[in-house]
C-alpha cells in the first residue's frame, strides 16, 4: 500500500507487552562470565525482557578481575529513571554497583518502587581494595538490605560480611545468616555453597525463623565464574513471571545446575556456565544413565507467596 502526501498515516496500534520487564543494575563483564552478560542471558532464558543498567565495567579475563571502573552516580540514575518512566518493571536485581555513591543512588530509586520485589546479590569482592570493599559492604547493608526481598550469596562471602565476629566453633548456618540479614530488613536469604559431609554442596533458602528449603547437588570438578550472577538473575526473572518464592528458588537452582553441567572454558582460566544450553540441545530423549534423575535434589519446597 502506498500513501500520497495528503493521506494521513495510520494510527499506531498499541501492543501490550508479552514479556515481563526486569531491571538489572550490574557491571559489564567483558569475559562474558558474570555481570550483565550473565543477567541478560539468564533472564532472557526465563522469558523476560531485560532492562540493563550499567554501573561500571570490570577489567577482567576468565582467570581473575584485574580492575573495575565505576560509572558516576548521575550516569546510573539517568539510565534507570529514563527507562523506568517508560516501562512497567516486575522485578529488580542489584548486582555489583561499583561504588558507595551508586549504591546510594540505587537505594533512592528503589524507594520509589517499594512494591517491586528486589533480588540483591553479593559477589565475592576479595579482589578489591580493602577500604573500598568495607565501605561498599557497609553501604549495601545500610542502604540496600532494607529494600531487598531476597539476598543471594555464597556461604563464605556472606559469613565474612554479615557475621565477621562469629565466635562459635560451628560455622554459621543458614538461619544465622538469615537473622543477620533480617536485622537490616531483608526477609529471606538464599545461601549457596554449604559444604555437606558427603561431597555434596547445599543451598538453603532461609528466614530468621526457619530453613524453608534445601537443595543438594554434586560438586563439579571445574571452577566456575558467574554462577552467583546466573542464579540471582534467574530467580529475579522467575519472580517477575509470578512464581512463588519457593517455586522460583527451586527452578532457579535447577537451571543453574543445568548451566554448570553444560559449562565450557572459553579462555585459559575458569569455566563459564552455559546459560543458553537449552538453545542448542539436539532434542533427543536421554537414555541409560542420562535418563536418571538429576543430581540436583530439591527437598521441602512448600508453596508460598512471593515477597514484595
Amino acid at each position: 500500500m502506498t500513501f500520497s502526501s495528503d493521506t494521513p498515516s495510520p494510527a499506531p496500534v498499541p501492543v501490550e507487552a508479552s514479556l515481563p520487564c526486569v531491571m538489572s543494575f550490574n557491571a559489564n563483564d567483558p569475559s562474558g562470565a558474570g555481570g550483565l552478560a550473565a543477567d541478560l542471558t539468564a533472564m532472557a532464558s526465563a522469558s523476560c525482557h531485560v532492562l540493563p543498567v550499567v554501573t561500571g565495567t570490570y577489567v577482567r579475563d576468565t582467570r581473575s578481575i584485574h580492575h573495575h571502573i565505576a560509572l558516576d552516580e548521575e550516569a546510573v540514575e539517568e539510565q534507570a529513571r529514563c527507562v523506568l518512566e517508560d516501562t512497567s518493571v516486575k522485578a529488580i536485581k542489584v548486582g555489583f554497583a561499583g561504588s558507595t555513591e551508586n549504591l546510594s543512588t540505587i537505594a533512592e530509586l528503589l524507594s520509589d518502587y517499594a512494591d517491586v520485589p528486589v533480588i540483591g546479590y553479593m559477589p565475592e569482592l576479595a579482589w578489591w581494595d580493602e577500604v573500598e570493599r568495607e565501605n561498599y559492604l557497609d553501604a549495601f547493608a545500610e542502604l540496600l538490605l532494607p529494600q531487598v526481598s531476597v539476598l543471594v550469596g555464597n556461604h563464605n562471602t556472606l559469613c565474612r560480611w554479615l557475621l565477621p565476629d562469629w565466635a562459635d566453633d560451628r560455622p554459621p548456618g543458614p538461619r544465622d545468616l538469615a537473622k543477620a540479614a533480617a536485622e537490616f530488613g531483608t526477609p529471606y536469604t538464599l545461601v549457596t555453597g554449604f559444604n555437606a559431609p558427603d561431597q555434596f554442596l547445599e543451598s538453603h533458602l532461609a528466614s530468621p525463623e526457619t530453613v524453608l528449603a534445601t537443595a543438594r547437588y554434586e560438586r563439579f570438578e571445574a571452577t566456575f565464574t558467574g554462577a552467583g550472577d546466573t542464579l540471582s538473575a534467574a530467580l529475579c526473572a522467575l519472580l517477575a513471571n509470578d512464581s512463588d518464592l519457593q517455586g522460583a528458588c527451586a527452578e532457579a537452582l535447577t537451571y543453574l545446575d543445568q548451566c554448570l553441567d553444560a559449562g565450557f572454558q572459553p579462555g585459559m582460566g575458569h569455566a563459564v556456565p552455559d546459560r543458553l544450553f537449552w538453545a542448542h540441545e539436539d532434542g533427543e530423549e536421554p537414555s541409560g544413565e542420562a535418563a536418571e534423575a538429576p543430581a540436583h535434589e530439591l527437598e521441602r519446597f512448600p508453596g508460598g507467596q512471593t515477597p514484595h
